[in-house]
């Protein structure tokens, strides 16, 4: 694969996993300022800053999976591995990985995959 494409492809997922650990302290931040700043209240209230409180780990829970792979695409890109489908070990198009840095799948496996899994 093109080294200067390479080059650009890590310093996305190093951005990308930059911006969502950004993301995370900050709605861990926020989620503790909540807690701080909770008053005795109903149990209305309190249920629903449970509901709060759930949602922000729900999507800290996403942005862990994708932290965990942008980790992996940059652990193939210093194997030489980056680009390969984990299933078929075909190339992925350059098109998808531009769209998405951490792809471990070319289109027709990963859509195979999601099929399976319905």
């Amino acid at each position: 694969m093109d080294k200067e494409f390479l080059h650009s492809m890590r310093e996305s997922l190093e951005k990308l996993k930059k911006e969502i650990i950004d993301k995370l302290l900050a709605e861990s931040s926020e989620f503790r300022e909540i807690m701080e700043d909770m008053d005795p209240k109903d149990l209305v209230d309190i249920a629903a800053e449970d509901i709060d409180r759930k949602t922000l780990e729900a999507l800290g829970t996403q942005e862990i999976k994708r932290l965990r792979a942008i980790d992996a695409a940059l652990s193939r890109i210093e194997n030489d591995r980056y680009g390969l489908c984990v299933k078929c070990n075909k190339k992925i198009p350059v098109e998808r990985l531009t769209a998405m840095p951490y792809a471990l799948m070319c289109i027709n496996c990963k859509t195979a995959d999601e099929r399976r899994n319905r």
